[in-house]
Order: structure tokens, then C-alpha cells, then sequence
């Protein structure tokens, strides 16, 4: 049996690195970018050491211990989850959910459990931080059911009850679960470990559950991959320079055995090519791939499942998160290029409908920013792998004209080219190396834009307003007329048209007044004097008659439509009179 590929998901600040670093006895956390992990690595856990950790709670793991340890990938969610892709399935062979045991699901969680059931990726859940439950009796140490006796009872009755918030929180999305200790169907129940990644308890504990799930439920899986005569496939989880070596690229073999000198199929942005493979690395055990403490091991041979960095004299352009398959003859690269190609396609999007312009350094950063997107309802105009150009900036100018909320780029792990810098400033641009700050900062800008604009357009525009006319209120018959109105509803401000209930236009507010002061704007449920250059009162204008503002027939449609969320329900029913009025004489008005 080949060692499975773990992977390690859950929300941001759910303590996921902290775990992994308690795991793997590094600090990788002090060294990413805003303390969450964006770059992904992987440490190879040999028996012999996980023996070591575990102690006797691998006697229960269920028979012979067959695998030769675990390949852990530290991941920070969706995009280099996404990365691991394997012709519609994953190249993980199970994953360990981190949640907060204080804050229970949150939303990542349940983005991260969408993905893991889309792929059929079986996980249990290290609920982490218990030492930070009220009443934590620290320096505990040893199993963990030993740990819970020594607590309070005030502690245990609160893990219970946050276990079971956890329990009920995964019943309503079809998932039962509970305690591992409590569970008695480990095909129908999902394992709930608690643990604390700062003083290391449940760690043996999720340890020897996941090495007895592996070993009884994923045994076919881990065997049939593990032919030496089979072709060998990997993912590019990402490119580096290396001092002394050059450009290597880190992959994840997750398929038969990779020589040195073998023929190798790679991805650029322009399709498929052949290689070589000119050398092999692997880390030392225990030892974190991406950003390692030791000089690597040359080795000649590597067998599934394996972190390995591969030295070849074509990298460069190479796109992460596609495929590296090895070959023998020419007919089979030619069958393996158009399946290798269609990694990126299937990707990339090329419109030329309106929509938002999204770079990525890797395929599942762009497909994780695409599927974010696509959550939000915001469109797409082109998707693709690598930096921000020129072009990229002409093109959200042109889609900036025709609506300026989407003529914007956004870039996950992509910076600006030097060709397009003296272009900035004419589109909005937002990069991040983290993933949700992109989305999130583009989406504030967006709705703050809008904001700013409606509340602009509504300041030049004719607001619909409903008044009636108050008897015994007539203080100048004409030239203007000054009498008193009751606005019924809306908002009634200077210089905007009058018409009658039969859409006659009486003329133009000249003045607001209360009390002998002048007023900007008078609201539902003011009583004041207004002065109209047009009617003469006692024949356009009587006592008790309704009048209406009169917008103009683009100011209507605007109202109807675009800045319909900027006027409440009583001025919408206020636009449909008046609309109905005025469509008496142009049955196209306000459409």
C-alpha cells in the first residue's frame, strides 16, 4: 500500500497551520502571509514516527499496519484543494476538517464540506482550541479521555455542549457525526476529534484515527495506485528557485513511479510539451517541502505517494495546479496532450459579455476566486493564469464604460507587469496574496461606488412625491403662487415640476418654505408654503386638489429600475400613479 495524501482544511483562524505545525514541529505559521497559509506544502510522516506518537493507540487501528506512513499536505482551503485535482476526482485521499471549538461551523467550514463531498473525499473533524474552553486546567497532558477526567466538570459540560452544537450544525447538512469515542459506524458517522494544537492534546488520538481509516476503508484505493510499472502522474503544486539547482518545481506524485531521465508531458499557458526529467529531490522526513530547514535528498526513483521536487530545463512558464505525466512513446503523448490541455481550458474563460477581469498565479486559485465569484453573482468577462497586462487593464476600461461597477481586475497571487504599470489607475485593480481579501475588498469597493453614485443621481433627480393641497393655505394667487401643501409622501426640494391628477404641468417649485425659512428638501408628512412659477390659484390649482413632482420620462425608467432600491415602498406606489398618469398622453413613459 502507498501512504495516503492527507489534507488539512477548515476556516481562516480555525487553527489549521497551528495544527499542522504541532504536527510537523515547525513554525511555519510566524512565516505567511497575514498568518493564514497561502502557499502549500507537504511533510512525509514515516510509520516509525507516528508509531512513536501514537504509542499504543494504534493497536486499535484495525489489523497489520499496512501503510508506510502519511503524506501531509498543509493547505489553506479551496485554491490549493482545488489544485489537487484528478480527473473528477482528488488526488487527496482523505482530509482533516479543522473548527474552532468556539465558533463552531463557520463559513469556510461549509464551503470546505461542500468541496470534500463534491470530490468524495472522506474527513474527520479535529475540533480545535479545547485548551481555550473556560476552565482549561492547563499542564494536562497524556491520552485524552485521561485529559478529560482532569478537567472540571464545568469544562466537560461545556465541550459537550459545543461538540454538540458541531453534531447538530452537520445533522442539518445530511452529515451524522459525533465523539470519536461515541461513534459506532465509521462509514455512516463522521469522527469529531478534539484537540489543541498549542499543547499538542488529541493530536496521537486524530493521528491513529486517521491511520485506521485509511487503512480499512481507503485500502483499495491506496493498492491499486501503487503499480512500479504504472506511468507516472503528479501535480505541479507550484515553481521555485532554487540556489544551486535553479527553477524546480514541487509536485505530488500521486500515481506509479517517476525516474530520473524519464519523458515527461508539463502544461504552459500554450498548451502541452515534453520534457525530461534532468533530476529528483525529496524532503527528509518530517521535514516541510516548501520551505525546508535541510538540504534536500538527490534520489533517483520516486513511488506514490510522494512530495518531490523535480528539476527539469523546461519549467519556466509551467502553470501550478496542472498535471506532470510521464510517457514512453510519441503515441502516447499525443493521446495524453489534449487531456492535459483540457486542464486549462476547462478553466479559462474568454467572453465578450460584461463582467469582471480575474488573474491567478495558479488553475485552482483561479478556479477558487471563479467559484467565489460565481457565489456572489458576480459576472465574468475573462479568467486565466498569470500576471496583469496592458490588455487586461484596456479590456476592464472598455467594460468600465459600459457599467462601471464591473470594470475592475482582480488578481489572486498575480502582480501588475511592468509593461501595464503606467496604466494603473485607469481601471481599478485588487491583488491579494490572500484569497478572500480580494473578493472582499472588490465587493466593498463595488457596493461603495454604487452607493455614492445613486446617492449622486437621486440629488439630480426628480424624486416622485405625492401632496395635496391645504384648504384656507393661499397666500399669493400667481406670479408664483405661494400656498400650503401637506406632503403626503415622498420628498418634495426646489427647482422640480408640478402636474395636476391629470398630468397637466402646473410648473416649477421655486421655493420650500416652513415658517418663513427657506428648506433644502420637505419630507412625508411636512405641512409647508411652497412658491410655483406657472399656475394661478383657484383655477389650476384648487383647494384639497392632489398634485404630483413630474420626473422626466428617462428620470422614471431610472427610478423604476437602476435606483429602484433607493425609494421605499410608498414612493414606488407614488412613481406607478404618476406613470399611470402620464402614459394617458406617451404609453412609453418611464420604459
Amino acid at each position: 500500500m502507498r501512504q495516503p495524501v492527507v489534507v488539512i482544511l477548515g476556516h481562516v483562524d480555525s487553527g489549521k497551520t497551528s495544527l499542522a505545525d504541532a504536527l510537523r514541529g515547525t513554525g511555519v505559521q510566524a512565516r505567511e502571509v497575514g498568518g493564514i497559509t497561502q502557499e502549500i506544502g507537504a511533510s512525509f510522516f514515516p510509520m516509525e514516527t507516528l508509531r512513536q506518537i501514537c504509542g499504543p493507540l494504534l493497536d486499535k487501528a484495525g489489523g497489520e499496519l499496512q501503510i508506510p506512513g502519511l503524506l501531509m499536505i498543509d493547505t489553506p482551503g479551496h485554491a490549493v484543494f482545488s489544485n489537487l485535482r484528478l480527473r473528477g476526482g482528488s488526488a487527496a485521499d482523505i482530509a482533516i476538517l479543522v473548527i474552532d471549538a468556539l465558533k463552531g461551523l463557520e463559513n469556510q467550514t461549509l464551503e470546505s464540506i461542500d468541496i470534500l463531498k463534491q470530490r468524495k473525499v472522506p474527513y474527520l473533524i479535529a475540533m480545535n482550541k479545547i485548551d481555550m474552553i473556560k476552565g482549561w486546567k492547563k499542564g494536562s497532558e497524556g491520552p485524552l479521555l485521561q485529559i478529560f477526567k482532569e478537567q472540571p466538570p464545568e469544562w466537560n459540560d461545556e465541550l459537550e455542549e459545543r461538540l454538540y452544537n458541531i453534531v447538530g450544525g452537520l445533522s442539518r447538512l445530511g452529515f451524522q457525526s459525533d465523539s470519536y469515542y461515541r461513534v459506532k459506524d465509521f462509514r455512516q458517522q463522521v469522527s469529531i476529534i478534539p484537540v489543541s494544537a498549542r499543547t499538542h492534546a488529541g493530536i496521537p488520538e486524530m493521528l491513529a484515527m486517521l491511520i485506521g481509516l485509511a487503512q480499512q476503508f481507503l485500502k483499495g484505493r491506496l493498492e491499486s495506485a501503487d503499480s512500479k510499472d504504472k506511468a507516472a502522474r503528479g501535480i505541479i503544486l507550484e515553481l521555485q528557485e532554487e540556489v544551486g539547482i535553479g527553477e524546480t518545481a514541487n509536485v505530488i506524485l500521486t500515481e506509479g513511479t517517476l525516474n530520473v531521465g524519464d519523458s515527461i508531458g508539463l502544461v504552459r499557458r500554450d498548451g502541452a510539451f515534453k520534457s525530461k526529467v534532468k533530476a529528483l529531490f525529496m524532503p527528509k522526513p518530517l521535514d516541510e517541502m516548501r520551505d525546508p530547514r535541510d538540504k534536500f535528498t538527490p534520489v533517483n526513483s520516486v513511488f506514490a505517494a510522494a512530495g518531490v521536487k523535480l528539476v527539469s530545463p523546461d519549467l519556466a512558464g509551467v502553470v501550478p495546479g496542472t498535471s506532470v505525466v510521464s510517457f514512453k512513446t510519441e503515441q502516447q503523448f499525443r493521446s495524453l496532450k489534449a487531456e492535459m490541455e483540457k486542464e486549462l481550458t476547462s478553466i479559462v474563460v474568454k467572453t465578450d459579455n460584461m463582467g469582471v477581469i480575474v488573474k491567478a498565479g495558479s488553475i485552482g486559485g483561479l478556479e477558487a476566486l471563479l467559484r467565489m465569484l460565481e457565489e456572489r453573482g458576480v459576472p465574468v468577462r475573462q479568467a486565466d493564469i498569470g500576471d496583469i497586462s496592458k490588455n487586461d487593464i484596456v479590456d476592464a476600461q472598455v467594460v468600465g464604460d459600459h457599467d462601471p461597477y464591473l470594470g475592475a481586475i482582480l488578481g489572486f497571487d498575480s502582480k501588475v507587469l511592468p509593461e501595464a504599470k503606467e496604466y494603473v489607475g485607469a481601471s481599478p485593480i485588487f491583488v491579494s496574496g490572500i484569497i478572500y481579501e480580494v473578493i472582499d475588498n472588490y465587493v466593498n469597493w463595488a457596493a461603495a461606488k454604487r452607493d455614492a453614485d445613486e446617492k449622486t443621481a437621486l440629488s439630480n433627480l426628480t424624486r416622485p412625491a405625492k401632496l395635496k393641497v391645504i384648504p384656507g393655505m393661499f397666500f399669493r394667487r400667481n406670479d408664483p403662487a405661494v400656498f400650503g401643501v401637506d406632503v403626503v409622501t415622498g420628498r418634495l426640494r426646489p427647482k422640480v415640476k408640478l402636474m395636476s391628477a391629470e398630468g397637466m404641468d402646473l410648473g416649477i417649485v421655486e421655493q420650500v418654505q416652513d415658517q418663513g425659512k427657506a428648506l433644502s428638501e420637505a419630507r412625508q408628512g411636512d405641512k409647508v408654503a411652497i412658491s410655483v412659477d406657472g399656475p394661478t390659484l383657484g383655477r389650476q390649482v384648487r383647494e384639497n386638489d392632489i398634485i404630483y413632482t413630474m420626473p422626466r420620462s428617462h428620470e422614471a425608467k431610472l427610478l423604476r429600475t437602476k435606483l429602484s432600491a433607493s425609494l421605499t415602498v410608498e414612493e414606488h406606489a407614488v412613481l406607478d400613479e404618476i406613470i399611470r398618469i402620464k402614459s394617458a398622453v406617451d404609453p412609453l413613459f418611464g420604459f
